[in-house]
């Protein structure tokens, strides 16, 4: 393929480049991509925003994240943190940091996976900036969504005696990175193996292409469920269960045998010589969502098959115990990503 530079295009030509073809999917959308800023239209609504950064080598490895998958991976974790407020997305600019490492080709291909997410989810890209690194690839993305006010959920408004509720499984892209850095050891050591990814499909996706759960924010909606409080599992179970507590002055009491994990997960971590509740407690980048709801909300969300009930918020804030499957107390502990530690 043949390889454009990007001070061939310069800034802007660039910029026009990446954006191309970009339509809108929201009615709030009133200008987009093209002027000196974005404008937004809230129709009465509050507007949600988020805004996370992803370093290359700190978030990020591109010896083994294809640059569209790291575009749309991009976009959704921003889209999460909109959800974990009750609310859905409906914009996201972009800020990108790029050295003379990549070619105009390659950013297209990242830009492919952030449009890709775009219209999946029906979110408007509207703006950004693009500027030259020194060195690697920063990305900045910034999301907004818009709600009702009596719809938004924070993170502190949880009672005690609240049911503690997960969405889907845990664990799973922390395992998926597992097989991507053994893969990626053994091929610094023999250049020329292939890759053993076998049948690990499913947790390489999960870390390599989460899903934003604006589904489980309608479906709560139509049950007409407002959860207590929320917050997505972006940094490991244990350590949003300490978020939740310290938000609403609460203890917690989960139940190892109710933390939902997929076989492959289970299996994997096996493999690995892992303890599979540890990675399901302390994995991280799940973007799952874990929310709180009153008991008298129980029945409305019994049965319903993507979300699993793990536990409940105690009155003492001192309480932070998983019940194991033998039947006893352990202190919860918090070892989840933290972007300031020397790992």
């Amino acid at each position: 393929m043949e390889r454009t530079e990007i001070q061939d295009l310069g800034e802007f030509g660039l910029i026009g480049k990446l954006t191309n073809g970009l339509t809108k999917n929201q009615p709030s959308s009133l200008l987009g991509v093209g002027d000196d800023a974005a404008v937004i239209d809230p129709f009465g609504k509050r507007v949600i925003v988020s805004t996370d950064l992803l370093v290359e080598g700190v978030h990020f490895d591109l010896s083994y994240a294809p640059l569209k998958h790291l575009g749309y991976k991009a976009v959704i974790v921003n889209l999460s943190d909109i959800c974990a407020m009750n609310a859905l997305p409906t914009q996201i600019v972009v800020g990108l940091g790029v050295s003379n490492r990549f070619s105009v080709e390659a950013l297209e291909e990242l830009y492919n996976g952030m449009k890709l997410a775009c219209e999946l989810y029906e979110v408007d890209l509207v703006g950004g900036d693009t500027t030259s690194s020194p060195s690697g690839l920063t990305l900045s993305i910034t999301a907004i969504g818009l709600a009702d006010s009596k719809n938004i959920v924070s993170r502190g408004g949880a009672s005690a005696g609240d049911l503690l509720v997960v969405t889907g499984d845990l664990g799973s892209a922390y395992m998926g990175l597992q097989v991507l850095e053994r893969e990626k050891t053994v091929f610094k050591d023999a250049p020329t193996t292939q890759p053993e990814l076998g049948d690990h499909s499913y947790i390489l996706e999960r870390q390599l292409k989460p899903e934003a759960r604006t589904d489980i924010i309608r479906e709560l909606s139509d049950l007409e469920v407002l959860p207590t409080s929320m917050i997505d599992v972006s940094d490991g179970l244990a350590s949003e269960c300490m978020h939740l507590m310290a938000a609403s002055g609460l203890g917690v009491r989960l139940y190892e045998d109710k933390l939902p994990i997929d076989p492959k997960t289970y299996d994997t971590a096996r493999e690995f010589n892992l303890d599979p509740t540890l990675c399901m407690l302390s994995g991280g980048e799940d973007y799952e969502l874990l929310f709180t709801i009153s008991p008298n909300a129980y029945e409305k969300l019994k049965v319903h098959p993507k979300l699993s009930f793990i536990g409940h918020m105690t009155d003492d804030p001192k309480e932070r115990i998983m019940v194991t499957k033998s039947g006893a107390d352990v202190e919860l502990k918090a070892q989840g990503w933290d972007g300031f530690k020397n790992e």
